[in-house]
């Protein structure tokens, strides 16, 4: 196993020069950013390198592709190239469109496939061989949790992208990881209310979910917001991610007596299960004399248009949505279609969030220190972003902001008009406890 390159540090840097007899003097205006450094892959010429770390291939592949073009454009606008994006509404001001800390920022890019050790691998192959000061994206539970682990181990900064298992942020949760995507508590607390008005308190519910951390996630937070306003679980079935053909587990539905399914899956897995519930027959049935209805709790663009028909009045939550009116939105929609030619996801949302914040960090502190960026991001709050005010909660490093509620449009107008916001849930009905979701976040490790 190849070691991880470390610059020299102030004891090195000392030691070689007193063996050479002499030690330069440093003009007082230097001393304090000079002998802050000994941080790993401390950037020494004109650039800085990010690694965006996305699934290119597998079962979340859309997923990626949107995070990778939306990580694209947020370096051309953090060095000063296009309009500007969310630049120009970011309540944070550090950044001028001129790089970071003098630095131009240039990037690398890595395949997770949407497995954990293929994860890691592009990870440490970006840190070591190409020097990344940063590592973000993913968009699996699974894939994050593991890529934080390497991260703190190694002593960079990882920014989360599209992950929304609790354990990011609770009980996997690590002093060098950040994570601005909501998670499944909020999800619960913000989808119950909803699905309550819409359906009643005598449900009994059948869970289809996927067999990883987000999936058993997701499948116990819905659980403990929708049996504790009277639903009932009749079964909890877990699928293996990227199953593609799922009626081995649709079929045992028919015969359950729920009248709700749950489906908990997300990216392709949740088109081919959702395309094949319907093809069953599922949402013309009836079941204990009520209406049966399907509910995908967590919701992306990307799968709704991939789902296609198969949506319409299908409730669900989004972390973020680009018919949202607000300045910071309306920017970034506008930014991203000249750019690309259609409206940003979700996904690209929170990944085009995360580098900015990152970045903004950097340049508040003045340094790619990683322990200084982590605390200019711990307790951050910010507006401008899409999510109205936002805080970066310094007790467990997750974002809190509104979530929305969404179902499929009934009426779409174009391709990408297939989900409507249906609620717009305020940040204070889905904060919680950091403690309640367990976990330590340790010590900042900067690889020196």
């Amino acid at each position: 196993m190849s070691l991880i390159r470390k610059p020299l540090n102030r004891r090195s840097i000392l030691r070689a020069g007193a063996m050479g007899g002499a030690v330069l003097a440093t003009p007082t205006i230097f001393t304090s950013r000079a002998w802050s450094a000994g941080y790993l892959n401390e950037p020494t010429g004109s650039e800085v390198v990010f690694g965006f770390n996305v699934p290119q291939t597998g079962a979340y592949a859309d997923e990626g592709a949107d995070e990778l073009r939306a990580y694209q454009l947020a370096v051309k606008h953090i060095n000063g190239e296009g309009d500007g994006g969310m630049l120009n509404t970011f309540s944070s001001k550090a950044l001028g469109g001129n790089g970071v800390n003098g630095k131009k920022v240039t990037y690398v890019t890595g395949d997770t496939q949407t497995k954990s050790d293929a994860a890691r691998a592009s990870a440490k192959r970006m840190i070591e061989k190409d020097g990344a000061i940063m590592i973000t994206g993913g968009s699996s539970s699974g894939v994050a949790i593991a890529v934080q682990s390497l991260c703190q181990e190694a002593g960079v900064i990882f920014m989360a992208g599209l992950t929304h298992s609790n354990d990011t942020t609770g009980k996997d949760k690590r002093k060098n990881g950040f994570r601005h995507f909501f998670n499944t508590e909020m999800s619960g607390a913000a989808l119950a209310p909803v699905l309550k008005n819409a359906f009643g308190t005598d449900r009994k519910a059948y869970h289809l979910t996927a067999d990883y951390t987000w999936g058993w996630s997701q499948e116990g937070s819905i659980k403990k917001y929708t049996e504790g306003m009277g639903w009932e679980t009749v079964a909890a079935v877990r699928t293996p991610l990227g199953a593609g053909d799922f009626s081995q587990y649709i079929t045992p539905v028919l015969n359950s007596g729920a009248d709700v399914l749950v489906l908990n899956h997300y990216g392709k897995d949740m088109v081919n299960s959702l395309t094949q519930a319907v093809q069953f027959g599922l949402r013309d049935k009836q079941v204990n004399g009520k209406d049966f209805a399907i509910v995908v709790p967590l919701y992306s663009r990307l799968m709704a248009q991939g789902a296609g028909e198969n949506v319409k009045g299908i409730f669900g939550s989004t972390n973020w949505h680009w018919s949202l009116q607000d300045e910071g939105s309306k920017a970034f929609v506008k930014s991203f279609g000249q750019e690309y030619g259609f409206p940003p996801s979700q996904a690209a949302h929170t990944t085009y969030c995360q580098a900015l914040l990152y970045a903004d960090a950097a340049q508040r502190a003045g340094t790619f220190d990683p322990c200084g960026i982590a605390a200019a991001l711990e307790g951050f709050e910010f507006d401008g972003l899409g999510n109205g005010p936002t805080l970066y909660r310094a007790d467990d490093h997750q974002c809190f902001k509104d979530v929305l509620v969404v179902k499929g449009k009934e009426n779409p107008s174009s391709q990408f008009d297939v989900l409507e916001v249906v609620e717009v849930t305020p940040r204070s009905q889905v904060e919680y406890p950091a403690e309640m979701l367990g976990g330590e976040l340790g010590a900042c490790n900067n690889g020196a």
